[in-house]
């Protein structure tokens, strides 16, 4: 039993959190030095830039605190995490030259009313708690589903809105679009599938859920943006 603790692969420890953000690091200088700076690129390199901060705003909690402390890091990191969303949708705004623009503007004004929860309310996110594996946060217990609802509603209508648009989109956008929806179940279904298993886990899903995002980073840079490039 001892054995198989040893071998046993702590997929969201912080040496791995650590490699996490680097790698989404690694994938946003890449994206900058490969294409061109246009609003796909920068909403791209935002998206992967909000990632590895959650990585790293979480591997402070876990492993000492620079420049913030504990609560400050947690703070920084679910906003980092809040504004991931709305990004995707402004991204599928500007890969399928959608010109509704209140779709990306409403996105972008739901996470600011979080995001102003999270930096002025005192409770509004507990210092976390590392458990070795995954970070956890805490919030007041009417939270969770509201913030479940913005999390969850905002993804499953990034991929709808992603199908609508590629039906009349060029052939390189709609093959860019199809990748970002594999993004985001790579995104998604994991994790879901850990809290089914393990009903224990869903207290750390914005943990679990970001250790897993490395896979949406790595289809985003390796998938979505050379097709989006690809005349």
């Amino acid at each position: 039993m001892d054995r198989l603790k040893r071998l046993k692969l702590y997929c969201f420890s912080p040496p791995v959190m650590l490699a996490t953000l680097a790698i989404e690091i690694i994938l946003a200088i890449y994206t900058f030095w490969r294409y061109k700076l246009n609003a796909v690129t920068r909403i791209a390199m935002a998206l992967l830039i909000c990632l590895a901060l959650f990585q790293w705003a979480e591997y402070n909690v876990c492993e000492g605190t620079i420049f913030l402390d504990s609560l400050g890091w947690a703070k920084l990191g679910y906003m980092a995490i809040t504004m991931l969303p709305p990004l995707g949708i402004h991204l599928i705004y500007q890969l399928s030259g959608d010109k509704r623009r209140w779709i990306p503007v409403l996105g972008y004004i739901l996470a600011a009313l979080f995001v102003g929860y999270f930096l002025l309310e005192a409770d509004g996110v507990k210092a976390g708690a590392c458990l070795g594996n995954y970070v956890i946060f805490e919030n007041r217990d009417e939270f969770y589903p509201i913030y479940a609802g913005y999390y969850y509603g905002l993804l499953i209508t990034a991929i709808v809105y992603a199908y609508i648009q590629s039906k009349a989109a060029a052939k390189n956008i709609r093959q860019s679009l199809y990748s970002l929806m594999i993004g985001y179940v790579l995104f998604m279904v994991p994790t879901t599938f850990v809290n089914i298993v393990d009903p224990s886990t869903i207290s750390g899903i914005p943990s679990i859920m970001c250790g897993f995002a490395v896979l949406l980073a790595a289809t985003l840079a390796g998938k979505v943006l050379p097709e989006y490039f690809d005349k």
